[in-house]
């Protein structure tokens, strides 16, 4: 299918003769509501701007009026402060324009899931007496699309007693379950002008790199939601030579015509809606809003539908992208408060977490800068800031990312959570934050020394194996004071597995790849050696290495057993080991180079317990071993 195939437009260029005895202007539309009832006001670039215009101007005769919606965009005059004893705005998720009020206590937020807003008008937990919304003209079925904006004003005009319909042409006609009768709009208010816009976000290098980070974790034919924000948009940026990639999504902006008309965006591997991009809203440009128009590609759907869990949770890979504004290192995420000034909403966030985590290979994932205040505030912290609010829960999270790598916490006990987090702090935080997570018991202080480099990794990390002959091999993280056994050991090995470790024939080895080896985060680097108790402590007879590369979100794996202690089983058990640690970071597959003549180590990679395919070139044979 030609994704960008428009279907024909069928507008009834005579509806306003048809339904003459509907239509008003604004200020008639807007003198039958009453004071001390409760209004609607469409959603996001949607908003009705000749209404909410007119009902500001009556403010003098609207007395206990409550003004409920979601997030908009443009002028909010009815949220002057002065205005408060007039109008109450009410809203479930705070955007810019409404921020100040509610933040002075003269406004009202309601946190609540966005899958759940429509129950609450359908069931009359929250009645509405009005609505005020913007439409397309009806087609000659007399059927008006909702176009941008499906959400949860479908909802609202389903329930309210009055509905008062801008009808604009400008307004693009959005298929799927996005038309009403005009028959269901009580009063029309013609109108032609612009839709709101919002510019695209420019994305500076924080939010690059962390999209670079979240576009490593979406694989081939996984579906894609991108929630509010710089983040989520630079992800796309990432996606390019991702193939077959779907979208179900809350909102689309102008970025989704670039993935599409990139070819990354088919739909052709997506469980439902099949080479359909779902959503329920979009902001974007005029651009945006004349590729949707008409176009069959995109089917928008009510919030009830598209932000259902149950639904999100029926597609193949299904990848939720959101934002918050801080972390702790139990893993609670906030993203509706700063303290306890209310700054934004749940939205949809847990909503597509909790359906991706549910999802056939989905991923859940939680973005955010590692600082704020230009750097001053680190974003990941001990302990949420005092008022601030856990809008999705430690049981709930399973990645979250900074410009500094992807933490995986799901299944994590706290001690692992805090060092993964700590390790995708901004460094100038990860000392503070150790040393406050030790005082707090998140991390035992025997097992945490750092500085500076210098991470101690995690003790759950450790195993052990029992050979034929009940010799017991330890395996633990290296640690910063393991730099002389690590030469010990290198020194103990012959130089055929020298060289077939290093591919070069090495007579010493320098200092700094010692500290390479060493000096580790534990995370996107790991390092695993094998010991035996000795007089002095322990001997080091075995290592254990990956090395992630964040753009594919696979590791180069590499191990060296010292040469007396070699065909005993303990590189397989090392390599079965790393294996375990990297799938539980959420790390994809390995890889490594091995020379032919190197048999035992392609044996090795061959018992893996992964996918393994190879290939031979120049001598040397390129392992990709796929976790399944």
């Amino acid at each position: 299918m030609n994704m960008t195939t428009k279907a024909a437009v069928s507008h009834d260029t005579d509806w306003q003769t048809r339904y003459a005895s509907t239509i008003a202007s604004a200020n008639d539309a807007v003198s039958h509501i009453r004071p001390g009832q409760r209004v609607f006001v469409g959603t996001g670039c949607a908003q009705p701007q000749d209404l909410v215009a007119a009902l500001a101007e009556r403010w003098s005769d609207l007395a206990d009026t409550e003004i409920v919606h979601l997030l908009t965009t443009g002028e909010a005059p009815y949220a002057d402060k002065l205005l408060a004893e007039h109008f109450r705005v009410n809203s479930f998720f705070i955007a810019e324009n409404v921020r100040d009020v509610i933040q002075e206590g003269l406004g009202d937020y309601t946190p609540i899931f966005l899958s759940d807003i429509p129950q609450l008008f359908s069931s009359g937990e929250l009645p509405l007496d009005v609505a005020l919304i913007q439409v397309s003209p009806p087609d000659e079925g007399g059927m008006c699309s909702l176009g941008i904006s499906v959400d949860i004003v479908k909802s609202a005009v389903a329930n309210a007693r009055l509905v008062i319909a801008e009808v604009n042409p400008r307004m693009p006609r959005t298929l799927g379950d996005s038309f009403i009768r005009i028959h269901d709009l009580d009063i029309l208010v013609p109108v032609e002008r612009p839709l709101l816009e919002v510019e695209p976000p420019v994305p500076t290098e924080v939010t690059r790199q962390i999209g670079r980070h979240v576009g490593s974790l979406i694989e081939d034919g996984s579906t894609v939601e991108m929630g509010v924000g710089a983040i989520p948009q630079s992800v796309m940026e990432f996606v390019r030579d991702k193939k077959d990639l779907g979208v179900h999504t809350e909102m689309v902006t102008d970025v989704i015509v670039d993935v599409i008309e990139s070819g990354v965006v088919t739909g052709q591997r997506k469980s439902i809606n099949r080479g359909k991009v779902v959503a329920s809203f979009a902001m974007g440009s005029r651009r945006l809003y004349d590729y949707i128009d008409n176009n069959p590609t995109f089917s928008f759907h009510p919030t009830e539908y598209v932000n259902d869990p149950y639904v999100i949770g029926q597609q193949h890979k299904q990848v939720a992208i959101n934002t918050a504004l801080e972390v702790d290192l139990t893993g609670q995420v906030c993203a509706d408060s700063l303290g306890t000034r209310f700054y934004s909403g749940i939205g949809g966030q847990v909503d597509f977490s909790r359906g991706a985590a549910k999802s056939p290979g989905g991923k859940a994932i939680i973005a955010l800068p590692a600082t704020a205040q230009d750097g001053q505030v680190s974003r990941i912290v001990t302990r949420l800031s005092p008022g601030a609010g856990v809008v999705t829960t430690r049981g709930d999270v399973h990645y979250v990312v900074t410009e500094y790598g992807v933490a995986y916490l799901h299944g994590k006990n706290v001690q692992e959570r805090a060092m993964a987090l700590i390790s995708i702090a901004h460094p100038d935080f990860r000392a503070e934050l150790l040393r406050q997570a030790i005082e707090a018991k998140y991390v035992r202080a025997a097992h945490a020394e750092v500085e500076h480099r210098i991470v101690v990794g995690p003790p759950e990390l450790r195993t052990s194996m029992v050979l034929e002959d009940g010799t017991q091999i330890n395996f633990r993280p290296i640690h910063p004071t393991d730099e002389p056994r690590m030469r010990d050991l290198f020194y103990a090995l012959t130089q055929e597995t020298v060289y077939y470790r290093f591919m070069t024939y090495m007579k010493q080895i320098p200092h700094k790849q010692v500290q390479d080896f060493v000096y580790v985060d534990h995370r996107t680097q790991v390092s695993i050696v094998g010991t035996l108790p000795a007089a002095h402590g322990e001997d080091i007879i075995a290592i254990g290495c990956y090395y992630l590369d964040p753009r594919t979100n696979r590791a180069e794996v590499a191990f060296t057993v010292r040469d007396d202690w070699q065909n005993r089983g303990i590189g397989t058990f090392l390599v079965r080991h790393l294996v375990s640690i990297a799938r539980r970071n959420g790390i994809a597959g390995f890889t490594a180079e091995v020379l032919r003549e190197n048999r035992r180590m392609q044996a090795v990679f061959n018992k893996s317990g992964t996918k393994v395919s190879s290939r031979i070139v120049d001598n040397v044979y390129s392992f990709e071993m796929e976790f399944e």
